[in-house]
Parts: C-alpha cells; structure tokens; sequence
C-alpha cells in the first residue's frame, strides 16, 4: 500500500450525474484513519452513489481524491484491495452454511489456509455455534453479523458500511457496533451511513448530505451548535392541532412530535421568543426552553433541504 498518512479518505468537489439527475453534487470529506464516520441522509440523497466512488466502483464526473493514499480516478483496483463493502442487501449465498460462506471468501482473496481464516472470523465474531447453519436461514441480525464477518476477512484498511443495520432489532444493531468501535480501536477505520440517530451519536464525526449536497460534516456538538437553533419542549393536551399552527408561524423552521412532547424550534431566537410568550399566555401549554438534539437539527436540515428542492 501506498505511504500512510493519518488521512484516509480525502476527497474534493465529487460530482456525480446518471443523464440528467445530477445524483452527488460537489461533495468534499476528509476522514482521519481509525475514525468512524456516520454517513446521513435522506433516501435518494446520493449515499450509495458518493460510497460506490469512495470504493472505486464509480468514477465521478468530476472532482479528485484519494482513498487510502491511492488516486480514486487512476488507481480504482488498489482502493479495492483494501475496501471492504458491506451493501444494504445480503449479498452471500443463502445456500451455503456459515462456514462454507466464509471460506469461499477467504479463497476468492487468495488467503492462505482458508480453513483457518474462516474458523477465526467465526470466533471472532461469536458464530461458532452457527457455522454449520445455511447462511438463508438465518435472522437479520445474524446476517448482518456472517456479512461483517466476509467484509473484514481479508483484513482491509477501511470499511464501507452503506446502512448496515437496516431492518435489524435493537439489540443485534447494539452488538454491532459494539463490534465496530473494537475494530476502529485496532486502527481500522469506518464509514457508515444510518437512518438511526442512536447510531449517529456513536460516530466520531458525522457528515450529513441530501440532494447530493454535504449540508453539515464535523463532531455532534459542532453540527448542533452551527445550527443556531433555539429550540423549545411542549407538553400538554391538544399538541396536534398545535403543531399544524405553529407550523403556518414565521420564524418557526422546526416542529416535531416526540411522544408526549411537542419540539418546536427556529433560528430567529426573538421570533420565537415572542411565539413562546404568546402562546404560553394562553396557560394551555407549558413550555421549556431545551438545547437542540441531533434529531432536532436533522429535521431542519431535511426541511431546508425540501424547501431547495
């Protein structure tokens, strides 16, 4: 492999079209070695697309970069040597068991005894139990857990998780990443995109993007804080037809039900200082000034990012 350095991915101005939908629109990232980054975004918002480059699968239309000190345009077949790709969709053979799926991979990479290759994944990764169970049979969970298992198998520098844990309960989505954050702490670095907030917030640094454009990349509290939101808590009773008209409100850019509350916000802080005294006079609704979540900020950007459209 190329000279390390402390970057692994590095790249600027990716643009992307499939006739005349432009699907990734200049997007720029730069990820440290052994950090997970969380990839987010609406469907449709040019994930897999921005990835699919990332890995060497795709050649943007423009832009430039590297992948692991390798050129993404000029040196696609070194950037895969080192890539392990995880796709949404189970992609080994259901008609194999556990084991046989393994060992094929270590055979389709050339490692040597694959036997043993295979036999320490299932150990590593708790599926001895299972080795003899087709790969078709099993749960959700179980094969996200045989798919990771084929992905770090040939010991690559860099995983590429394009929305892992979809469909997955939430305790097989926790040992999950628990498993991630073991293998990021043995220098491994990660990039992968989720619909979870829970998930979000387990990333290093995170990177949000929809409509093929990056709207926010840094740490949780940068991304929250860039956002200048001033955001409210309203409880009581009738939180529907009070968030259908505060949703009609200028200076109001951010109204979501969270079960029993109402999270209401606005980047016009006396705009909604001046909502808030009107409506708390009202004595039907009490209302509490909070600091904005990462939830809280994702659906901003998603409305912004619906208004451009």
């Amino acid at each position: 492999m190329s000279a390390e350095s402390d970057i692994a991915i590095d790249v600027r101005g990716l643009t992307k079209s499939f006739g005349a939908k432009k699907v990734v629109d200049n997007f720029t990232l730069q990820v440290a070695r052994g950090h997970i980054q969380g990839f987010l975004g609406p469907n449709g918002s040019g994930k897999t697309t921005t990835i699919r480059m990332l890995c060497g699968l795709l050649t943007p239309d423009s832009g430039e970069g590297e992948c692991l000190g390798y050129d993404i345009r000029g040196q696609q077949e070194e950037i895969k040597r080192y890539v392990g790709y995880m796709t949404q969709g189970f992609s080994l053979y259901r008609d194999l068991t556990i084991r046989e799926n393994l060992e094929f991979v270590a055979r389709v990479y050339g490692l040597e005894a694959p036997e043993d290759a295979a036999q320490g994944a299932l150990e590593r990764l708790g599926l001895v139990a299972r080795a003899d169970q087709l790969a078709g049979e099993l749960s959700g969970g179980w094969k996200q857990r045989l798919a990771l298992g084929a992905c770090i198998l040939p010991g690559p520098s860099l995983l590429l998780l394009d929305e892992p844990t979809a469909g997955v309960d939430p305790k097989a989505r926790r040992d999950f990443w628990d498993e991630i954050h073991h293998l990021a702490t043995q220098g491994l670095t990660v990039l992968v995109s989720t619909h979870y907030m829970d998930e979000a917030e387990r990333c290093h640094r995170i990177a949000y993007i929809a409509n093929g454009r990056l709207l926010a990349s840094g740490t949780i509290p940068e991304i929250i804080a860039s956002a200048n939101l001033s955001t409210w808590v309203v409880t009581g009773d009738g939180l529907d037809p009070l968030s259908s008209e505060l949703k009609r409100q200028p200076g109001v850019d951010v109204v979501a039900r969270f079960g029993s509350t109402l999270h209401v916000g606005g980047h016009d802080e006396a705009a909604m200082e001046r909502i808030v005294r009107r409506y708390s006079a009202e004595g039907v609704h009490y209302w509490r000034r909070d600091e904005p979540s990462l939830e809280d900020v994702f659906i901003d950007l998603m409305s912004r990012a619906g208004a451009d459209q």
